[in-house]
């Protein structure tokens, strides 16, 4: 407790650096992954494709798509925007799946309907499919938020700032309260941002108070995407 005491200038250090990292792909995942969703449930013969090369993306070993991107990028080996750009490539990779099925588990008659009522294809997904589709979307998007505040840690394995410096260095030292510390912050993270969506779900989404059961089974949706995704 006394490490955490004299330490706390440095883990609150930190956890914003986290923070930081981890919030820019959860949101570029979620805006680069909705057309490609689209695309993936509108069109047979692309969804084969755009999932299975979306769920290879996931197969990438972190630690080297790390180190590669400078190169690939034109930034420097320490340059944040490594971490970012990969844990995007990763949100991508997770959340197209969701997309797709999101979109398809929209009823076809209320699809139906709304084009009788002279929606266009724009229209009809922004104003029907898409607020429809919403629990399984804010379902896959609380794994893919809980996947990138994990994967986060591994950038300090390349010197970029996180809470992983806690688990390196507590390990190098021997120092089990600095480790623990990591860990736990890590966790508090992961457990804030899944709250926040969780509040914001329920103020975009009222509709969704009502049957409980279908945000379990959105969940339960998410997670076995994520796991075929993932080549698991």
């Amino acid at each position: 407790m006394n490490w955490v005491t004299n330490n706390f200038g440095l883990i609150w250090s930190l956890t914003l650096d986290h923070i930081a990292l981890a919030v820019p792909p959860i949101i570029l995942g979620l805006i680069i992954s909705i057309p490609l969703g689209w695309l993936a449930n509108r069109y047979h013969a692309s969804r084969g494709i755009l999932l299975t090369v979306s769920g290879l993306l996931y197969t990438i070993p972190s630690l080297p798509l790390f180190i590669a991107l400078p190169a690939l990028l034109g930034t420097g080996i320490l340059d944040p925007v490594n971490v970012v750009v990969g844990l995007t490539i990763y949100a991508v990779a997770l959340m197209v799946r969701s997309v797709a099925d999101a979109l398809a588990a929209v009823d076809p008659g209320v699809t139906q309907a709304a084009t009788a009522m002279g929606y266009s294809t724009w229209g009809r997904f922004w104003h029907v499919e898409f607020p429809l589709a919403g629990p399984v979307l804010l379902a896959g998007l609380r794994v893919v938020s809980v996947s990138t505040v994990s994967l986060v840690s591994i950038g300090s394995v390349i010197g970029v700032s996180s809470l992983g410096y806690l688990f390196l260095n507590g390990l190098q030292r021997n120092i089990v309260a600095e480790v623990a510390s990591g860990i736990v912050a890590t966790l508090v993270i992961a457990v804030v941002f899944d709250i926040i969506l969780v509040l914001a779900g329920r103020i975009l989404m009222p509709w969704n108070r009502a049957d409980p059961r279908a945000s379990a089974k959105a969940r339960e949706r998410a997670v076995v995407g994520a796991v075929t995704a993932g080549g698991v």
